[in-house]
């Protein structure tokens, strides 16, 4: 009775108890991960609470304090919340069901021998994510009281009374328990006295089932993980409760955008993407003015602002500021005079520095990432800078990886802070709420030089960006070592490494001559380019050899029918496939993004690619559409349907695995439907 669900953990490397403790931590300030409808957790404060002689909740001692990791800048700057933890522990003991400040069974009781002890309390609020449709779910407070020595966390949710008064929940208390059982064997279990009484809201307390089947088991992983992450934690510099509230209302506000996006680009990735980008610099700009008792909202240039949305929003909260981008989009067009964009390209120097600017913004600024800094530095001493790094450049051209024991990903953000600190910024780092796997950002607010200094710094700079080209050239002729003596610094060592003296002399205008910027045109090179006679080919021979190969083992669909009469062919590595193909087909495919892997999976008709390998695409095992696919899916789906010829049917010894009214293409001319669908055609300006 009460038992909601029990994992066993095997501890092959001494994580536990600590790992346990790191576990709950994550579960603590990051609800989001195991629970999709909350968008965070704000700590208001968290201490040590005694207990009394016999294990009953006390009144609290002065250690009791405000604040915690988690919760933003004003949670750990609010005394407030002490006053209010103490408050509420005080109280514990007279609402506890067992009475007393004593836990009902079956929790395990607090304390250690003697009874007495100190626990650790913590003052949480979960917040909701914002529902598509009726207002909001309010916040919800949590106190959360956490027993060291017994391994058991108890989860206390309150809720307000008429006179504004916090009262335990009762039929929503749970424990988390952590049980040592031999050697490397440990158990976690979550616990409930009062199951039959619990009410979800299904929110930030979904079905009691959901604790047993989907938090345990994650608590049970977290707690013997040793993966330290590269990154920091979400939102770590700002406010989570605040970014919550200020996201939701940026996305009610713009979300008409996606309806009316002019792009080939997907409206949904980009609009909501660009909202939460706002809504963080928002924040974190309201929290600037707050330090420095600014009044006057920040200025900004968004360098490389492609669709210019974020300029759009930024401009519409109120901050002055214009977008720049070599070449124009369609959007642009539709935001109105109010909203600042420019058509221009941006070739780092002096002619490109803006003294009169608060902020400058690269978001996904691919070859002008690691100028950013460069350029707010010398535009002036009080100009900060934001980058989100997405593709890799160095100042002269493509980034070249120097060290194997870092993610490509993170040597490439080490790289862009180190112009950073090389620049005289305390540069911050911090992970963005985003739908991208690109998403820790980089942040250059305050320096670390007094404005005196500025001409020895910019030197500094100078001698940077000309090892780093130099570096480029010796790495390139793969005729010098490297000393790495610091390997996040990315600086080579290299003597005499100066400029060309003839380069040197332009230096004052132009930085880095021979500096590379964007095309105007946009080249599209996704093998879409390519006559499709030649694509037809190749196809066809990608297709005749997995065919012509030994034929895989027989399997079943997803019926559980026998389909062994149906030739499936062999898989091969994209290595293989690609030493069967003549050095004039694959010269071909090499002028294009994404080579032969690019071609085959845009002919998913015929093709498989998983994890490198190439497959016959067999049709019969291809799941049915999921009901909650997008309404606009659904509809190109079925104004698809029959407007191509059927590969299998054409070209396959055995025809198409599937019949004809379950085929989502033509069996035959006759069946052929005319295309419903207007192609958007990229127009550049």
């Amino acid at each position: 009775m009460g038992l909601v669900g029990t994992a066993a953990v095997r501890d092959g490397g001494a994580a536990l108890p600590g790992g346990f403790w790191a576990a709950v931590r994550v579960w603590l300030e990051k609800p989001q991960v195991a629970n999709r409808r909350l968008c965070g957790a704000a700590i208001e404060a968290e201490g040590t609470v005694p207990l009394g002689e016999g294990g009953e909740a006390s009144i609290p001692l002065a250690a009791v304090r405000g604040g915690g990791s988690g919760a933003g800048r004003e949670g750990r700057a609010a005394p407030a919340g002490a006053a209010e933890l103490g408050q509420l522990w005080g109280e514990v003991g007279s609402q506890l069901p067992a009475g007393r400040g004593l836990l009902p069974p079956p929790f395990t009781p607090w304390g250690g021998p003697g009874r007495r002890a100190e626990l650790r309390a913590v003052l949480r609020t979960l917040l909701p994510r914002g529902r598509s449709a009726g207002p909001p779910a309010p916040p919800g407070k949590e106190l959360v009281v956490q027993d060291v020595y017994n391994g058991t966390v108890t989860f206390l949710p309150l809720e307000e009374n008429t006179e504004g008064k916090y009262q335990i929940k009762k039929c929503n208390i749970y424990q988390i328990q952590l049980t040592h059982i031999k050697d490397e064997d440990w158990s976690v279990s979550v616990v409930a006295p009062f199951p039959e009484d619990w009410f979800s809201d299904g929110i930030a307390y979904p079905k009691l089932a959901w604790l047993g089947n989907e938090l345990l088991p994650k608590l049970a992983k977290w707690s013997v993980e040793q993966k330290p992450s590269e990154f920091k934690s979400t939102l770590s510099l700002i406010s989570v409760a605040k970014y919550s509230k200020v996201y939701q209302d940026l996305k009610e506000k713009y979300k008409e955008m996606v309806k009316v996006w002019p792009e080939v680009t997907d409206p949904e990735k980009f609009v909501y993407e660009d909202v939460a980008i706002a809504t963080y610099l928002l924040i974190l700009w309201e929290e600037e003015r707050k330090e420095k008792g600014l009044t006057k909202k920040q200025s900004f240039i968004d360098l490389g602002c492609g669709n210019g949305l974020l300029v759009h929003i930024l401009n519409n909260e109120g901050h002055s500021g214009r977008g720049i981008d070599v070449r124009r989009r369609k959007i642009w067009d539709m935001y109105g005079p109010e909203t600042h964009l420019e058509e221009s390209t941006i070739l780092p120097g002096d002619s490109h520095l803006f003294p009169d600017t608060d902020w400058l913004i690269g978001n996904h600024s691919d070859e002008l990432t690691p100028w950013i800094p460069v350029i707010a530095a010398r535009s002036s001493y009080s100009c900060s800078y934001f980058v989100l790094p997405c593709c890799f450049f160095d100042f002269h051209g493509k980034y070249s990886r120097r060290q194997s024991k870092k993610t490509q990903y993170r040597e490439y953000l080490d790289f862009v802070a180190q112009v950073g600190f090389v620049c005289g910024f305390h540069v911050e780092e911090d992970c963005l709420r985003i739908p991208s796997t690109k998403r820790v950002c980089l942040i250059g607010k305050n320096r670390t030089y007094p404005p005196t200094e500025c001409a020895l710094i910019d030197k500094q700079i100078t001698q940077y960006i000309n090892n780093r080209q130099t570096c480029a050239v010796v790495m390139c002729d793969r005729r010098v070592g490297f000393n790495h003596k610091d390997h996040s610094d990315g600086v080579c060592k290299e003597a005499g490494s100066q400029l060309p003296e003839n380069e040197t002399d332009t230096a004052g205008t132009i930085w880095m001559p021979g500096f590379q910027p964007r095309e105007k045109v946009e080249q599209i090179r996704n093998c879409a380019s390519l006559p499709q006679d030649f694509v037809d080919d190749v196809v066809l021979n990608v297709a005749n050899l997995l065919l012509n190969g030994t034929p895989q083992k027989s399997c079943s669909n997803v019926h559980g029918e026998n389909m062994n009469t149906w030739n499936q062919g062999e898989s091969l590595s994209l290595k293989e496939v690609a030493e069967h193909l003549n050095k004039e087909t694959l010269k071909r495919l090499k002028s294009e993004y994404g080579g032969l892997q690019t071609l085959l999976k845009n002919n998913h008709q015929v093709f498989e690619v998983l994890n490198g390998r190439v497959h016959i695409r067999d049709w019969r095992k291809e799941k049915p559409s999921r009901k909650t696919k997008p309404e606009v899916k659904r509809r190109l789906s079925a104004e698809a349907f029959k407007t191509r010829l059927c590969w299998f049917f054409v070209h396959h010894p055995d025809g198409c695995s599937l019949p004809s009214e379950s085929c989502p293409y033509a069996h035959g001319t006759e069946e052929l439907r005319q295309s419903q669908i207007i192609k958007k055609k990229k127009h550049i300006k």
